[in-house]
């Protein structure tokens, strides 16, 4: 799948403009704060259906200007596609393919993406909601009933939170807490069978990458973590549900006085080992690194054995962080699909791919 043209109206710093992509490997050059990254996350939002900086709609809006619009021609499951996104702050985003009407969640059914930034770097060193984020990035767009699972999972926490918080100025809360508690156990269990499933193909997938990419032999092991109750992430949801339930029982007062949610699927956790030592706890940067790398193109292969299609891998100024050796490798394993690429000078980048080069400077692309 590709993106083989794009127009922006109104989005960012972009007042009007309209690129062509090469199937290939695109180069996307510039001083920072020229709008490389912002171009990417328009590829982004058209899998998505939202941006990966920012939770609001509205910040995407360019100053001055009173809506956004994406349109972009596609080309995924052997046809041309057109995705439109209309923006307007104070109002729903307006999706449309092919001129229907479709949800965000369901524009994963015509394009998939994989993102890599500067912060993935972190991946393994930095806190559970980061390897979260991965989880719930990647199974949405494969899997499109897990994003309607997870936007019901953040509501029911949501307000199962403002009750433990609120409940010594409103006593009465407490008489619907049992409530959201058990509709969240519900949900968790549901979530919690489709992160194992797709835990255990991402260490498949990743565990040769990364044995290839390290040079020395290194074994890399991906292990999912969740409720202590949960003996078998694999089992049927209503089984993880009961073993959820215990655990929120052992913990509602717990959660009282502390005024915090203790039991769900916001507690989950991926444990990445090298040679079957915790990467975040004894692992050099080079290795954390290279195993960051290995786990998001790993992500890229699930997508292809699912999709038949490679999805559009986007590399946001993450190659400047990386040494030559790294490079070379991520370099010489993203053929087969369209990558976009963002570097504040091309470095010699599209030499090495046969890329095209597209030069960003104030919102304008030449």
């Amino acid at each position: 799948m590709r993106v083989d043209r794009i127009a922006l109206n109104g989005w960012r710093n972009y007042a009007w403009e309209t690129v062509e992509f090469d199937p290939g490997t695109n180069v996307i050059t510039g001083s920072n704060a020229q709008g490389k990254t912002n171009l990417l996350e328009a590829v982004y939002m058209l899998a998505c259906g939202r941006s990966f900086r920012t939770r609001f709609d509205r910040e995407t809006v360019g100053f001055d200007f009173p809506n956004a619009e994406i349109l972009a021609d596609v080309f995924s499951h052997d046809r041309e596609q057109t995705i439109q996104i209309r923006l307007q702050p104070g109002q729903g985003k307006k999706i449309a393919v092919n001129g229907a009407k479709k949800t965000a969640a369901e524009l994963s059914e015509t394009l998939n993406v994989v993102l890599f930034c500067p912060d993935d770097l972190n991946l393994i060193k930095e806190g559970a909601a980061v390897r979260r984020r991965l989880l719930d990035n990647a199974i949405s767009q494969i899997r499109p009933k897990y994003a309607q699972l997870l936007a019901e999972f953040n509501r029911l926490y949501e307000h199962k939170t403002r009750i433990l918080k609120d409940w010594r100025d409103k006593p009465d809360l407490l008489d619907t807490l049992d409530e959201f508690s058990d509709a969240l156990c519900r949900v968790s269990a549901q979530l919690i069978r489709y992160r194992a499933a797709f835990t255990a193909r991402l260490c498949e997938a990743a565990t040769p990458i990364h044995k290839e990419f390290s040079g020395e032999g290194e074994e890399l092991r991906i292990r999912y973590d969740t409720v202590s109750t949960v003996t078998d992430p694999f089992a049927p949801a209503k089984e993880i549900y009961y073993q959820i339930c215990e655990h929120q029982e052992k913990h509602r007062q717990a959660e009282i006085d502390s005024e915090q949610c203790l039991t769900g699927a916001h507690k989950d956790d991926l444990e990445i080992l090298i040679n079957g030592r915790s990467a975040r706890a004894f692992a050099s940067q080079g290795q954390t690194r290279t195993a960051a790398l290995s786990v998001k193109l790993a992500e890229r292969e699930i997508f292809l054995d699912e999709t038949g299609e490679y999805p559009i891998l986007l590399l946001d100024d993450v190659l400047s962080e990386l040494d030559d050796a790294r490079q070379a490798f991520v370099l010489n394993r993203i053929g087969g699909g369209q990558t976009l690429i963002t570097c504040c000078e091309d470095e010699g980048i599209s030499n090495r791919t046969g890329g095209k080069v597209l030069v960003v400077e104030k919102g304008r692309i030449r």
